[in-house]
């Protein structure tokens, strides 16, 4: 019972902190207002994205609705190995995964699109502008990848 304290503890902290954040962006900031943190390379950008990362899927709500039905379904099939004293990487990664995916979930439910700030530019390159959420998703996505390559995970039953 106490680890599923820490696993709902942990999921809990990211969604607060981007939910948060997110607020904090939407009650101080217009649309499309920006501000300098370190000249040419951060910024914080009030901005909104109905789509995916890069714009993909603009205004597709219900295929979002989906999708992250069927990304819970996952999560529990990859939560019924969690175990953060023995795989803490893969349990840390599944974690991120779903606070993302809620988090970004909750912006959807609640205003048909994700509240977007984080703005980076990285050797010249404009990066497209994200959130904690999203920094969750790509870190527990890594972080899973790298475990599941290099890390030995198996499935108990393997």
């Amino acid at each position: 019972m106490k680890k599923y304290i820490t696993f709902g503890a942990i999921i809990l902290f990211v969604i607060v902190l981007d939910q948060l954040t997110k607020l904090l962006i939407l009650q101080t900031m217009d649309l499309g207002d920006s501000i300098v943190v370190i000249e040419n390379f951060f910024e914080i950008t009030s901005h909104r994205n109905q789509g995916s990362a890069w714009g993909m899927f603009q205004g597709e709500m219900t295929f979002f609705y989906i999708t992250t039905v069927f990304a819970y379904g996952f999560f529990a099939y990859l939560a019924k190995d969690v175990d953060l004293k023995k795989k803490p990487m893969y349990t840390i990664a599944v974690l991120l995964l779903i606070a993302g995916t809620t988090g970004n979930f909750i912006d959807r439910i609640r205003f048909q699109e994700v509240v977007d700030f984080l703005d980076f530019i990285i050797f010249g390159y404009d990066f497209p502008i994200f959130n904690i959420a999203d920094m969750s998703l790509v870190i527990g996505a890594i972080a899973l990848g790298i475990d599941v390559i290099f890390g030995g995970h198996h499935h108990e039953n393997n």
